[in-house]
């Protein structure tokens, strides 16, 4: 009766395990189908399931032989000795459970196996699907296709064979001992039949090592030592030739074991393995040993110098940045008048919004609910406005469900009611309003478009949306009228679930039963779910890299994510080795640092950015575009699922123009310059030469952040037209922060459909000489912090402007600090925010902080800031920007920004000092601190002194100080 009951309790897991993994596995196929993507998930599922009954099988079936087969061949008879008599009772206790053990014992292992194997499907595909390159190494001669598809997929397979091959002699030998086929020596002869299967199982075993030998003198091309990354000296003349040796030994190892049969002793087969492993100690490991230290050592520089110069240009090539361009810039640190005027395509371009600290300003001015939600990293896109393309910065308008009050929080509203953001908010990069606010505009008098985002960053759980014709819209809206607005959502997007079974299915996915049970759920449901950009094309090629940063953009009147896939590799030969998290997180200063993590499974020696993809907010549609056509890697998975990827050709002029050089690929390739940029072998090893991307000096130093790369339009000095770029500095690998380099990158891709400009992508740095002293971002942000230069609108010092608004009821933010190649050399420019210290209050661009050659000069104004610099005339026309201290204007009308007479500046910054002061004054009387109530009323009547002389018409003001109080 129990083993009956047990039996129904197993047949009943067994349908419950069935169940969940079958809807599991259907829910999965409505999901792809639902996308388009239907035929590519099948052919994955395909290609995993083959491979997991290959693996399962590869090991499964050689266990269970060596299992079986001892027992099949095991003598009748056993010797009588006290040893024999204790292995007697070990097989009484083994025979019951035998057929068990035969049977469980393969099963579990050939689980395993499988899984292990299927795991390797990408490494298949591309293995099946690799072609050949036309690049080859320079120590082997073989084909660049070996590397990036064929070792990797070979050193799987023997590895694997290995274990399959140890399994099988430790089971082997287990299972012939316990039946007395292997006899220990002293206590009789072994069966032939334990020889045989033990002999084959061990030259099998000998064979494996003998290819791993030849596979690991291939891997030598990606070895990492403190000089190179690849074959060096040593490894050229003794490691290869060493491994090479070992081979031919395993291989007559293996023919030991053979013989091993005929002659029924292991007498061969141990001195074979004997001899193996002191040749691996001997000409493995010693030999090379003292090629190094008494050859290579003495004489390093000469002998390592071509497989260095190996390194230098596989690593060049891996990451694509053999083509940059360099160029000598002996920056000046003279200032004279008019210095940019030769640069004043540059100067407009100049970027006063800092995406990352007006985040706060666009929740509290555009959120228009509280359950809207901006990134606190907005991104920076390029419109067209009145014929001109123009930097902009956006943000998308997301559904933020963490920020619905607690009563409004329940399974209805977080899942049919509140489903989607509305709108992309945008301001202008090089502009701010006359009250330090964003310069905003309305993308919807550039192109109309499809507001609502169902799709995007924060859309972290599902949404079921759709219902009856006719019936009431449920869906909360952009307001209207003063009310929440109401909307039925039209599209196609994610998969139908009206029918009962779907439901169910769901439910059961989920563990959520109120897919069945609300009557929120209809005939014309339709379930959301997988909805970030970055998961969705995940899902749709888990072989791609994707970069951290998705940003919204509209495209032929929708909003489309766009995000860059990269495809990489590890085994690029002679290439080295970076690691993709550290530099998208941005950790990580200098190269050295980077390579020295050592163990880190995300470290790669390939990248390219093959792969343009974007999300549809509004349906969740994901295309593909295939943007790098050279690409091997890329090749290689477009054969694999055929009209996965779109070719390029099909991108639309309209989507062209707002496509850009990726950042990942970016921070990537800056880091590789920082010493890559040297290509001779020679200087390469003095290490003279080596930069670092300085610490982001805006930040508190603790965090130690790179700094980040910056989107500007601007030009290299040997650029004829201005350009849109991605930009970054280089210091000196060390304490010195002054400028050693600077880079960028063209991002434009123009606006032909299907063809990007013909200057996308190309790479310029420009290389300070070491005996040229100019500063760098550290120092400069030193130099600020310590400034006593005043204003050119203000009697105050710049460290008095910055202490007075950093403390009490204000505190400055400090935007991002531009470095940019003109007038002969380098101008950094910072603008800075004031914020309030309450929950809402929002920060405000007030001033603009210019260097150059070591001089600081700043402003309410960019044109303000570069005039006082030079000498009164930059030369160049700025882009207007600077705030007032004023009040917001109404939206949607902007206050006029040309340029400001002196007096009128001497205004602007005298009502800032009066509020400044004011808000002061009062969060002291409610501290209860006269002093500083004192010190604050002090301050506000030098402000409204200054405000009255500086008025049209001139005048003079006092304050009633019982008043202000």
């Amino acid at each position: 009766m129990r083993t009956r009951g047990l039996r129904v309790l197993a047949v009943v897991a067994a349908v419950v395990v069935a169940v969940l993994v079958l809807t599991s596995i259907w829910t999965e196929a409505l999901w792809f189908d639902a996308l388009g993507y239907s035929s590519e998930w099948w052919s994955r599922i395909r290609t995993q399931t083959l491979l997991f009954v290959l693996g399962g099988l590869l090991i499964a079936l050689p266990l269970a032989a060596s299992l079986v087969i001892p027992f099949r061949s095991r003598p009748m008879s056993w010797p009588t000795s006290p040893g024999e008599q204790a292995l007697s009772q070990y097989r009484q206790v083994i025979a019951p459970l035998r057929r068990h053990i035969a049977i469980g014992v393969p099963l579990l292992f050939g689980l395993m196996g499988g899984l292990t194997a299927a795991g390797q499907w990408q490494q298949w595909l591309l293995w099946r699907n690799g072609a050949a390159t036309g690049i080859t190494d320079p120590q082997f001669g073989r084909d660049l296709a070996y590397y990036l598809f064929g070792l990797p997929f070979y050193s799987f397979v023997v590895g694997y064979l290995t274990v399959v091959a140890i399994c099988c002699l430790v089971a082997a030998a287990f299972a012939h001992y316990i039946y007395g086929g292997l006899q220990p020596p002293g206590r009789g002869r072994s069966t032939r039949a334990a020889f045989l299967h033990l002999a084959v199982v061990g030259a099998v075993l000998a064979l494996l090592r003998g290819v791993s030998y030849v596979l690991d003198a291939h891997s030598l091309t990606t070895h990492e030592t403190s000089v190179l990354t690849g074959v060096g000296y040593t490894d050229a003349n003794a490691v290869i030739p060493a491994k090479y040796i070992l081979a031919v030994a395993a291989v007559i190892c293996a023919g030991l074991f053979f013989a091993a049969v005929r002659s029924r002793s292991w007498r061969l087969p141990v001195i074979g393995v004997a001899t193996l492993v002191g040749l691996s100690i001997i000409v493995g490991n010693i030999y090379p040993a003292l090629v190094e230290t008494y050859r290579v050592t003495p004489s390093r520089s000469s002998l390592e110098q071509p497989y260095l110069q190996h390194n230098i240009d596989a690593t060049r090539a891996a990451y694509d940045v053999a083509g940059v361009e360099t160029e000598e810039y002996d920056a000046v640190s003279e200032i004279s008048a008019g210095q940019l005027r030769q640069d004043a395509a540059t100067i407009p371009g100049i970027r006063l919004l800092d995406p990352n600290v007006a985040a706060p300003t666009f929740q509290q001015l555009q959120a228009q609910q509280p359950y809207y939600s901006f990134p606190e990293d907005l991104d920076v896109d390029r419109y067209d406005i009145d014929g001109e393309s123009t930097d902009t910065v956006v943000g998308a308008r997301e559904l933020d469900l963490s920020k619905l009050p607690a009563d409004r929080r329940d399974w209805v509203n977080d899942h049919t009611v509140y489903t989607h953001g509305y709108g992309l908010v945008a301001a202008k990069g090089s502009e701010v309003s006359g009250s330090g606010t964003p310069a905003w505009f309305d993308l919807s008098e550039v192109e109309e478009y499809e507001p609502r985002i169902y799709f995007g960053e924060r859309m972290t759980q599902f949404s079921i949306v759709g219902g009856e014709e006719g019936a009431p819209a449920r869906e909360v809206d952009r307001p209207s009228g003063g009310e929440e607005g109401r909307y039925t959502y039209t599209g196609d997007g994610g998969v139908s679930i009206g029918s009962p079974l779907r439901q169910a299915a769901f439910a059961i996915t989920h563990r959520d039963l109120k897919f069945v049970l609300s009557d929120a759920v209809g005939s014309q449901s339709r379930l959301l779910e997988h909805r970030t950009p970055k998961e969705r094309v995940a899902r749709v090629a888990p072989w791609l890299t994707l970069d951290n940063d998705p940003y919204p953009t509209v495209v032929d009147g929708r909003i489309q994510w766009v995000v860059d896939g990269y495809t990489t590799s590890r085994t690029y030969p002679y290439a080295s080795r970076f690691s993709v998290s550290g530099v998208q997180e941005g950790t990580v200063s200098s190269v050295e640092t980077q390579r020295a993590a050592a163990i880190n499974a995300d470290r790669i020696n390939y990248m390219r950015n093959s792969v343009k993809a974007t999300v549809d907010a509004y349906d969740g549609t994901v295309t593909l575009y295939r943007w790098d056509e050279q690409d091997p890697v890329a090749s290689a998975w477009d054969k694999a699922f055929p009209g996965l990827m779109k070719p390029r050709s099909e991108i639309s002029g309209d989507l062209m123009s707002h496509l850009r050089y990726p950042e990942d690929l970016f921070r990537m390739q800056r880091a590789v310059l920082a010493e890559y940029h040297v290509t001779s072998a020679g200087d390469f090893r003095a290490g003279q030469d080596r930069w670092r991307v300085p610490s982001d000096p805006t930040v508190l130093a603790e965090k130690k952040v790179a700094q980040p790369p910056y989107f500007l339009t601007m030009a290299m000095p040997s650029q004829q037209e201005a350009s849109w770029s991605l930009t970054s500095t280089y210091i000196p690998n060390g304490d010195r922060d002054v400028m050693a380099g600077y880079l960028a990158v063209d991002s434009d891709a123009g606006d032909i459909a299907g063809k990007p400009a013909s200057g996308y992508g190309q790479l310029r740095m420009l290389a300070v000489p070491r005996s040229t002293t100019v500063p760098g971002p550290g120092q400069v942000q030193n130099d600020i912090a310590s400034s006593s230069v005043k204003g050119a609108d203000t009697d105050q010092t710049l460290t008095d402007y910055l202490n007075n608004n950093n403390r009490g009821s204000s505190k400055v933010l400090l935007g991002n600090q531009m470095t940019l190649p003109v007038g002969e050399g380098f101008l950094h420019v910072e603008p800075v925010y004031l914020s309030g210290t309450n929950e809402n209050s929002y920060p405000s661009m007030r001033v603009v902080i210019v260097s150059f050659g070591g001089r600081i000069a700043w402003a309410r104004t960019l044109e303000g800031a570069l005039d006082q610099l030079f000498e009164g005339d930059s030369g160049a026309d700025a882009p207007s920007g600077g705030g007032d201290g004023g009040t917001q204007p109404p939206k949607g009308e902007q206050e006029p920004t040309g340029p400001l007479t002196s007096k009128e500046r001497a205004l602007r910054a005298a009502i800032e000092d009066m509020q400044g002061a004011y808000q002061r004054g009062q969060e002291a009387l409610k501290k209860g601190d006269l002093e500083a109530y004192g010190k604050a009323q002090a301050d506000l009547r030098k402000a409204l002194t200054e405000a009255a002389r500086n008025q049209p018409g001139g005048g003079s003001a006092t304050l009633d100080e019982s008043a202000a109080s």
